[in-house]
């Protein structure tokens, strides 16, 4: 018998205190003892703040038995992983079948051999061991992937609302005119699906993508040349065509992205559906595709009123702000044929906490809370 620096407990169960210290006298020098006459009192020991690491169970025991006792012990998550070993007179292969089938990890039969006994004992104090080793292993790498995988979707996430910062930027923007759109895009799509419109797309965590992709929506605005961008009139003919291309220049630029994974990204995928579709109209006469109906993906249909809202409200280069029940005037008399009716719907039951958000995050001129037709 090795050395103990007596850290492991044993807790032993017999009605009989003399067969307790019997099989105490076996352990004493080796491992930390605690005993119980009843099975009331072993479940009492084992869910105290210090717990047994084996438990030595009789079977014949008065009120509670020991294959009841071990049923609770089992039942409970806070002592179900105690080994149990059934020390027992009970001789039959049929008593020893049970009190496997319960989950004892050894059956040993009295009279004991002190030799058999510790050897089985010191068994499965090895492979408690070794299993609470493992666990702890496993916790620290699951610690680990949730940490790394914070820190990844926090690198994603400022990548994004730089990205979109950027876009924003060069068409004199701001950075709140995309949170204000995230926020837009995230309580219609949230009201959608509590009416149950789309549900198989807008589920919890789809939603949580969407809001993430959306400041992505006019990434392809990087591509326009200034002088359309930033043209104060009315734009050509001509040069809307080449406006009009942004939708194209970004759904190629996450397209190349999302190529280098080797995996699908349902990111990238409502990123991509909302870049180069939130320009189509319900009727169809928008575009780049001229799509109709439920053609427009939902996503994209979702920023379409999200992203008009907004540019309604602010002012930009091309036009003057309006004032928000103007724009829901605006949004209402195009249903059916810019947006979709539905979303028109939950729009008009969610317009007084569109009017917050936009005054949550007003820009500092203030140029899109006060009074900013066409969008870009």
């Amino acid at each position: 018998m090795a050395l103990s620096d007596k850290t492991n407990i044993i807790l032993i169960v017999d009605d009989a205190p003399e067969n307790i210290n019997v099989i105490r006298n076996v352990f004493k020098d080796i491992y930390r003892i605690k005993a119980a006459t009843s099975g009331e009192r072993a479940l009492e020991i084992a869910n105290s703040d210090e717990k047994p690491d084996l438990i030595l169970l009789d079977i014949m025991m008065p009120v509670m038995n020991g294959y009841e006792t071990i049923k609770r012990l089992k039942s409970n998550p806070d002592t179900a992983e105690i080994p149990v070993i059934f020390l027992t007179s009970r001789t039959e292969a049929e008593d020893e079948k049970t009190g496997f089938d319960l989950g004892a990890v050894d059956y040993i039969t009295k009279p004991i051999n002190p030799a058999i006994l510790f050897a089985r004992v010191d068994t499965q104090l090895s492979l408690k061991r070794m299993r609470d080793e493992l666990l702890e292993k496993n916790r620290y790498l699951e610690e680990e992937v949730e940490k790394r995988t914070k820190e990844i979707s926090v690198i994603q996430d400022v990548t994004i609302m730089a990205m979109g910062s950027l876009a924003e930027m060069r068409d004199n923007e701001t950075g709140n005119h995309i949170r204000r759109t995230q926020y837009y895009i995230k309580i219609l799509a949230e009201q959608l699906a509590a009416r149950g419109y789309h549900k198989e797309v807008l589920t919890p965590d789809n939603i949580k993508l969407l809001f993430k992709s959306a400041p992505l929506h006019d990434i392809g605005k990087i591509g326009i040349p200034d002088k359309i961008l930033l043209k104060p009139g009315k734009l050509t003919p001509e040069e809307f065509e080449i406006m009009k291309e942004h939708t194209t220049i970004g759904r190629d630029a996450l397209v190349a992205a999302e190529s280098l994974l080797d995996v699908d990204s349902s990111f990238l995928r409502f990123a991509r559906e909302i870049t180069y579709s939130h320009h189509e109209w319900y009727n169809g006469k928008g575009y780049p595709q001229g799509l109709s109906g439920d053609e427009i993906p939902i996503s994209a249909r979702l920023m379409a009123l999200a992203d008009v809202y907004d540019a309604t409200r602010c002012k930009r280069v091309y036009k003057p702000s309006k004032d928000h029940s103007t724009a829901v005037e605006e949004i209402l008399a195009e249903k059916g044929t810019h947006f979709d009716p539905v979303i028109v719907d939950a729009f008009i039951q969610l317009e007084k906490k569109f009017e917050e958000i936009a005054r949550q995050f007003s820009d500092v001129s203030g140029s899109c809370t006060e009074d900013g037709s066409e969008t870009r």
